[in-house]
């Protein structure tokens, strides 16, 4: 018996193996290295495939614009030393009437935008476009998208972004259906986050490049006329007040953004404003300086101060090399407007009350007929960002967007309407999938809900109140959820949540898929509410296809060969799942590209997103595995192998609501013998963690011919001729009449808001109780110095001063201890609602989910809300801590 557990585990790893030694994890895309020349070298196509997007080009100029292409040309190549020669005496083909062989331009991706796709990395794409705006051609050179490493084959990104080629960037076109003034693009299933990400890319770049080149005319929006003076307030306002009222913004970057060690020094502190609104000018600049200023410009320009502080320069070392500022631009709906050295004055003060310290300050001058400060623009720093892991350079661009205060605008500010976001489309152009979505799962909620009139209508040779509905969702869930919309939630989703709250919030990334998004919002509705069961067991799209193999097989004549594990074998492989998802969870932290790949354990994509014949051989021969152990064993892969269950399983010990139970529960097997889940132990209770609510126990709780007890008292009173009166929500016969009981227990009183409080504090944050004091005085000073240094190192990670790694050993550290502890001072767990006090003594199992929870709850909550509060900043940059650190 001990052997089989190991066979079990040397089966599961060699499929492993096979898989992850596969040469598909080796595609030439996903992480493919780059040269670090790529993003700074102005000689770009040395490094870059260009003639792959513009076959015709013979040649290419060095980089050139801001942000920077290269022009493509049909002539033959000149030597290097000609080029360079050519971009000094800056000699621009086109303008020195030189440009009949000029073809087009190309231009990298990431000089353009860092819009990142899934993995929260940019996707890095060459793109091709002739001089008269139509795309030549795009190439993706690097991408950290696993979906496309381990589910959606390359070919079809290839094919995604072939649509490009041909079309104008001038139209309008949007991912799906065409119409009269749109062209569509047909996105790639089960891959929205990344289809927008290149979407915006391709068509971001590209436009960026057109108006820089005048292909494109930028959008003329209407002149302003300013407030004067005489109708604001006398007092000039301080640097608070302009603060406060929006008329001087600021954006900030730490070094941790940029891939640097933390610091008390911000990488860059910039304040920025709008000087040609006279009350901001005249009182950043003194009655003098702001009219001297006015007087010096023109009509249709603007003048904007930026005023900074900390490691970093926004002037950028393309200012020292060639008079351009290649750290700041300013963006304006479509249009993007950068500075040379000619549209730069210096800002030797600032005449406003309570300005700050800073070390460099300017005056940009923004020339263009485009530009209108009546309505919203950005302030955009790009920044050198050091991949920790790799070393590698990319540019990461922070913003910070300005609205001129409508006091400062005769009439105030325009009716504006910012234009929606990507993922608004989609919720739009699939509402009525999305509709039917939300009702299957409304109904499959109610359903539940009123799981008690389906089993009292059943028994346990007539299921079917409780069995057609199942088979109901079961159906729709296969066909509707996993094959048409590919809705099936995944483990990866969790593991890319619990890294955006560490480390990027972007909601924008979460709702571009709606129907995991809803999907996600159900599950963790329903795990608090009933447990993992009601996803697991009724929704779950692989699982219902598990259970279908295996209730077809059965019905096609291999019900005899069908089997149960032992329990005992079954309770030591079910651990397995658990180890997967901790393990996928720990090494998410430090490469979430990795984790990704090791999640391939589940067979959904296989399933249900990319096709099983669509896989190499390895995922096949996994799934196949699966498929065939899934006629013989119910839901093998559910209970053994699952990571997304065992995730979800440990939050099921706190279901709010359990399954019933009498307490000859403890003695009587009935239940346990028609378990599939193998879910109840020898005691008679129900692991809300195994536990896949099937109800065949709820069935038989009230069924009067197949519960042993109610069995017993049934015949007891057809015996004694008693009437057979209907059966309680206890489960037995509701008496005759009424007894007169008392309470096993005094009845608690109801604690106030405070008290109640108290007791949860206490509850939660102390392992400890009376008993502790008895230990010896080692012991307690041990215990109490880990909580200490746990706090400590809580607050190290959180401020940025400890990596991922020895804050997990910390926290691990921790919860072993607390464990052990609470096993031996507070022994039980709360059973009910969370708010309750109703308390069932714990087995180490329960004990572990509690602590592990608990802790990873708090943790993350207490790490949001110091965020949120600015707390963490305000501890980092505190002098007096910087012994501790």
């Amino acid at each position: 018996m001990c052997s089989s557990p190991r066979r079990w585990r040397t089966i599961i790893a060699t499929l492993l193996l096979i898989i992850f030694a596969n040469p598909v994890f080796a595609d030439q895309g996903y992480e493919a290295p780059l040269p670090p020349q790529l993003s700074s070298d102005p000689d770009m196509c040395a490094y870059a495939p260009c003639t792959d997007v513009m076959p015709k080009a013979r040649r290419f100029s060095l980089r050139k614009g801001h942000p920077a292409y290269v022009e493509a040309y049909r002539g033959e190549p000149r030597r290097l030393q000609d080029h360079r020669e050519q971009s000094e005496r800056d000699v621009d083909a086109r303008h020195a009437g030189r440009d009949d062989d000029l073809l087009g331009y190309v231009f990298l991706s990431t000089d353009m935008m860092d819009i990142p796709g899934y993995s929260g990395k940019p996707i890095v794409t060459l793109i091709g476009m002739d001089t008269a705006g139509i795309i030549t051609g795009v190439k993706v050179l690097r991408h950290s998208e696993p979906i496309l490493l381990l589910g959606i084959p390359e070919s079809q990104l290839d094919a995604f972004i072939r649509q490009y080629v041909g079309k104008s960037v001038g139209r309008k076109i949007e991912v799906g259906r065409s119409r009269a003034d749109v062209l569509g693009v047909d996105a790639i299933t089960g891959a929205t986050v990344t289809v927008i990400a290149e979407h915006q890319v391709i068509l971001g770049s590209a436009r960026a490049v057109a108006k820089q080149v005048g292909i494109i005319e930028p959008d003329v929006r209407p002149a302003v006329e300013f407030t004067s003076v005489a109708k604001l307030p006398a007092d000039r306002p301080d640097w608070a007040d302009l603060i406060k009222q929006g008329s001087v913004r600021r954006l900030m970057v730490r070094p941790q953004e940029v891939g640097q060690p933390p610091s008390r020094q911000r990488y860059i502190d910039m304040y920025f404003g709008y000087l040609n609104a006279p009350a901001i000018g005249i009182s950043v600049l003194g009655d003098s300086g702001y009219r001297r200023l006015m007087a010096d410009l023109g009509p249709n320009e603007h003048a904007i101060f930026v005023v900074a502080d900390g490691m970093e320069s926004f002037k950028g070392s393309g200012f020292v090399r060639g008079g351009i500022f290649d750290r700041i631009q300013v963006i304006q709906g479509s249009d993007s407007f950068t500075f040379r050295d000619q549209d730069y004055l210096n800002l030797y003060d600032l005449h406003t009350p309570g300005a700050p310290q800073f070390r460099e300050s300017g005056i940009f001058l923004l020339r263009s007929s485009a530009f209108s400060p009546a309505y919203p623009w950005s302030l955009v720093f790009l920044a050198n960002r050091i991949d920790t892991g790799t070393g590698a350079r990319t540019f990461l661009s922070f913003e910070q967007e300005y609205w001129l205060p409508g006091r400062y605008i005769v009439g105030g500010r325009p009716d504006y309407k910012a234009p929606a976001p990507m993922w608004m489309k989609i919720w739009r152009d699939r509402a009525l999938e999305i509709a039917i979505f939300v009702i299957v799962l409304a109904a499959a909620g109610v359903l539940y809900a009123l799981r008690d009139r389906l089993v009292r209508r059943s028994t346990r040779n007539n299921k079917r109140w409780v069995s057609w509905p199942k088979y109901a969702l079961w159906t729709i869930s296969i066909g509707f959820f996993g094959f048409y919309l590919m809705a099936q939630p995944s483990i990866t989703q969790v593991l890319t949540w619990f890294n955006a709250i560490l480390f990027e919030w972007r909601w924008s990334l979460f709702l571009s898929d709606p129907f995991i998004f809803l999907f996600w919002c159900f599950i963790i509705l329903t795990v608090f509410f009933w447990g993992r069961g009601m996803f697991c067991g009724w929704l779950c799209p692989y699982g219902a296809l598990s259970e279908g193999v295996f209730r077809i097989a059965g019905a096609l004549g291999l019900q005899r060969f069908q089997f149960k594990l032992p329990q005992r074998l079954h309770d030591r492989l079910k651990w397995i799942k658990y180890l997967v998802f901790a393990g996928l969870l720990v090494v998410s932290f430090y490469s979430i590209g990795m984790a990704e790949k090791l999640a391939e354990i589940e067979p959904f994509k296989t399933t249900f997103l990319v096709g099983v014949w669509n896989r190499s051989w390895p995922f096949v021969v996994f799934w196949a595995v699966l498929l065939i152990l899934a006629l013989f064993i119910e839901r093998p892969f559910c209970k053994y192998l699952c990571p997304l269950g065992a995730g979800l399983a440990v939050p099921s010990t706190f279901r709010w609501w359990a399954l019933k139970r009498k307490p000859e529960c403890t003695t009587c097997h009935a239940c346990a013998a028609g378990c599939d889940s193998l879910a109840i132990d020898t005691r008679g209770r129900i692991d809300p963690r195994e536990c896949l609510l099937c109800l065949d126990c709820m069935v038989m709780y009230y069924d009067d011919h197949a519960c042993p007890p109610l069995a017993k008292e049934r015949k007891q009173r057809t015996k004694a001729g008693i009437a057979l009166t209907p059966i309680g929500a206890d489960g037995y016969y509701i008496p005759i009449h009424p007894l007169t009981t008392t309470p096993l227990r005094p009845v608690e009183a109801k604690l106030g808001p405070l008290a109640w409080l108290r007791r949860e504090l206490v509850d939660h944050l102390f392992p400890w109780n009376r008993q502790f004091l008895t230990y010896p005085l080692a012991l307690r000073a041990a215990g109490i110095a880990l909580a200490i240094l746990v706090t400590w190192a809580w607050l190290l990670g959180a401020t940025g001063r400890l990596g991922p790694g020895l804050v997990l050993g910390w926290w691990f550290a921790w919860s072993v201890y607390e464990l052990i502890v609470r096993m031996r001072c507070k022994p039980w767990v709360k059973e009910g609602p969370w708010w309750g006090h109703t308390m069932r003594p714990a087995t180490w199992a329960d004990m572990a989910a509690y602590v592990s929870m608990k802790n990873l709850l708090i943790g993350a909550a207490l790490f949001l809300l110091m965020r949120g509060t600015g707390v963490l900043d305000f501890l980092h940059d505190l002098v007096e801590l910087q012994w501790l650190y």
